[in-house]
């Protein structure tokens, strides 16, 4: 996973490609949904070893069937390659 910084244009570029995520500020953000809190649950821990694995952690939340995750390259104070290769992982869940 590469942490290369990005310029705006590069950002908003990549941004388009990612279906369902979007930039708030600084992040990378996209909403999920289950049909209940064990399947989110499930979701989490499996992003959890995906974090662990490329060493860069999400900003996230549950409530019962609801995961929200925001990503940002804390460094940059703002979103970097790891982001969105971090991103595209997820998706793939």
């Amino acid at each position: 996973m590469s942490n290369e910084q990005l310029t705006d244009s590069e950002i908003n570029e990549q941004a388009t490609q990612l279906a369902h995520w979007e930039l708030q500020g600084e992040m990378l953000y996209r909403q999920f949904f289950f049909k209940d809190f064990i399947a989110a649950f499930e979701f989490m821990t499996k992003v959890a070893a995906l974090a662990e694995q490329a060493n860069h952690h999400p900003n996230w939340s549950n409530v019962y069937n609801k995961v929200d995750i925001a990503l940002t390259t804390h460094e940059f104070n703002s979103v970097s390659q790891r982001d969105f290769d971090l991103a595209k992982k997820i998706d793939q869940l």
